[in-house]
């Protein structure tokens, strides 16, 4: 005879640390950076621009290349600094970094005749970019006398209360 197991309904639900968050954010703003971009071969003409070297209206060149490198490194160095600055600095460079994205992520559409697709990455870009800046915003507090020590990797460590 087989006794019947509970079955719970509820799902465990922990909480993800704030520095996790940042860092999926940072990925998924990442992959819609890239993916914007590769798609964008798929317009007429772009290709052929592209072996003609030019991209856009600018001439391909090693100091055009740079930039974009440097521009795709801004969010691959945030996935890092989200998991790896002290808490403080963390929360002002998620904050700056991510302010300043939005205005690059609103540049794409600007003088694109393909409206719904950059729209589309501009919007979904923007609110990736919102999320940051509101997990980096709500940031949890702790009070100084729940502390007693830092740790090497810089979380905080907190005291037990006794019973």
């Amino acid at each position: 005879m087989r006794t019947r197991q509970p079955t719970s309904t509820a799902l465990e639900d922990l909480r993800i640390p704030v520095r996790a968050k940042l860092a999926a954010a940072w990925t998924s703003f990442m992959l819609l950076y890239v993916y914007v971009d590769i798609l964008a071969f798929f317009k007429p003409g772009v290709i052929d621009g592209i072996e003609g070297g030019v991209v856009w209206e600018f001439d391909i060149s090693q100091t055009l290349l740079t930039v974009f490198l440097a521009l795709m490194a801004i969010p691959i160095l945030m996935v890092v600094l989200s998991m790896t600055l002290p808490a403080r600095a963390n929360r002002i460079t998620n904050l700056v970094v991510a302010s300043v994205q939005v205005p690059f992520a609103a540049f794409n559409a600007v003088g694109e005749s393909w409206t719904y697709f950059y729209g589309l990455g501009v919007v979904l870009e923007v609110i990736v970019l919102a999320l940051i800046l509101r997990y980096a915003w709500t940031w949890p507090r702790t009070t100084p006398s729940a502390t007693v020590a830092t740790g090497p990797d810089r979380e905080t460590v907190r005291a037990q209360q006794q019973a």
